[in-house]
């Protein structure tokens, strides 16, 4: 856990360890140095996905909102930015803010992304939309129109493809299982809690989580 934690291991990279028996090799072996070195050269072999980046639920307690239904969701998006450094953290990795409210325009229409970040380990912009409220389809719809529109006319030829992210505050995994957000990788929703989720709300997340592993390894293995 601390090694995975200093070197900060991608999700996949903690993967391919556990698989390669890398502990256990490491624990056993007389030439450390060795292991060490071999884990270190294939771990930098393993390419950043979006995945790796995206977290679900995001915790935003500190941006001091009460927990309320009445809020609007520029009043959520004006808190952010009050705080930006700390929804950064709260992130990840390699995030650097570009635009509030950025208008893409086409021929006959103005649209305006709630906020955009550019990734420089992802090398790709990251549009954020923020909703208060379940996820819909209309949200889901929303975003995948702003990727296309934001690939199309703003992002540059040696960028990435652009991430598009929903935050809401409660996520329909059917809605999203039977949406474009099934089979497309730059597509996502995440959950976000303005408050610290208590040990209940954090089991039960961990299984609802472990749920959907299971029910998406059956899908694909038939196991």
């Amino acid at each position: 856990m601390n090694e995975a934690a200093e070197q900060n291991w991608s999700v996949r990279a903690l993967e391919r360890q556990i698989n390669s028996l890398y502990y256990e090799r490491l624990k056993m072996s007389c030439a450390k140095e060795t292991v060490i070195k071999e884990m270190q050269e294939k771990t930098a072999l393993i390419p950043a996905k979006p995945q790796d980046f995206i977290k679900d639920p995001y915790v935003l307690e500190f941006l001091g909102m009460k927990d309320s239904p009445s809020f609007r969701e520029s009043d959520l998006e004006q808190s952010i930015i009050g705080k930006l450094q700390a929804f950064m953290l709260e992130l990840g990795k390699g995030f650097a803010f570009v635009a509030r409210q950025q208008r893409i325009s086409t021929e006959t229409s103005d649209f305006f992304v709630d906020l955009v970040f550019y990734n420089y380990i992802l090398k790709c912009f990251v549009l954020i939309d923020l909703k208060n409220g379940k996820l819909t389809h209309q949200d889901i719809g929303q975003m995948d129109m702003y990727v296309r529109l934001y690939e199309d006319k703003i992002k540059g030829t040696d960028d990435n493809p652009t991430i598009g992210i929903i935050l809401c505050t409660e996520k329909d995994e059917t809605v999203a299982k039977y949406s474009v957000l099934k089979e497309n990788k730059r597509l996502f929703a995440s959950k976000y809690k303005l408050y610290l989720p208590t040990e209940k709300e954090l089991i039960e997340e961990i299984e609802r989580e472990r749920a959907l592993i299971v029910s998406e390894r059956r899908e694909r293995y038939g196991v």
